[in-house]
Formats: structure tokens, sequence, C-alpha cells
């Protein structure tokens, strides 16, 4: 099945909703799209220590290869922030494992959207960590 851009926003959003973020009260919700058309959607799960907090993209890849899914080809991030929020640097290395050249729409509560290859968020993913002689 074929997913509009609005539609895995509203899907985000809804997900944000569940989130827990007792501590920063910053709800994000994310919308993974397999390549076989499978969504498979997270939320921020905070905890007393930060280090242990779980982002919405981290969780929708890992609810996405539980399941079986590890082909990607769009992602939809949501938060209610002023301009759209881009995934943190933890978030686009594990969204780059699967798919270096993801498209990443960012998006706010109130709809405004930008488009993006994870490629140009994050390049050279691998750069360093396996070039050894």
């Amino acid at each position: 099945m074929q997913y509009t851009d609005q539609q895995l926003v509203t899907q985000a959003i809804e997900v944000a909703g569940r989130a827990y973020a007792p501590y920063s009260r910053f709800h994000v919700g994310a919308v993974l799209v397999g390549k076989d058309g499978r969504t498979f959607a997270g939320c921020n799960v905070e905890n007393i220590s930060y280090g242990l907090t779980i982002c919405a993209e981290r969780n929708a890849v890992f609810a996405a290869v539980a399941a079986g899914c590890r082909e990607f080809e769009r992602i939809v991030i949501v938060a209610d922030t002023e301009v759209p929020a881009s995934p943190c640097g933890a978030c686009r290395q594990v969204l780059a494992e699967f798919n270096p050249d993801l498209e990443v729409v960012l998006s706010n509560f109130r709809g405004l959207s930008e488009t993006f290859r994870l490629s140009e968020l994050l390049p050279r993913p691998t750069a360093g960590i396996l070039d050894r002689p």
C-alpha cells in the first residue's frame, strides 16, 4: 500500500501522543515505511537515566526488525516544535545501517514539513569505521 506523507504524518502525530516523556515533555513520533509497504511506528520512551532513553526513530527501526523487515524506503518524524526537528546522530547512524539514502520527512504538529535524504543529514556513515587496511 502507498501512503501519502500526510497520512504518515497523521500516524506519527498519533503515536507521538503515546510517548513516555515525563522529564523533557518532548513527544516525538516516527513512522518507518518498509520497501514491502508495511509501516512501523515508534515513539520516544524516556528514562530518568537519560542514556537509557530510546528515540522514536530507533524504536520504529527496532519494531521493524523484530517483525522481519530490514529494507526501508521512508521515515516520517514529527515533534511539537516550531520548525521540524531533525533526528539525533544516533538515530541517523542506526537508519544508515539499513538505508544510507533513506527518504526522511520531518514535520511538526502544525503541518510544516521538509524532506531530505539521509545521505544529506549523515554523509559517509561508514567512513573510518571499517576502512582499515
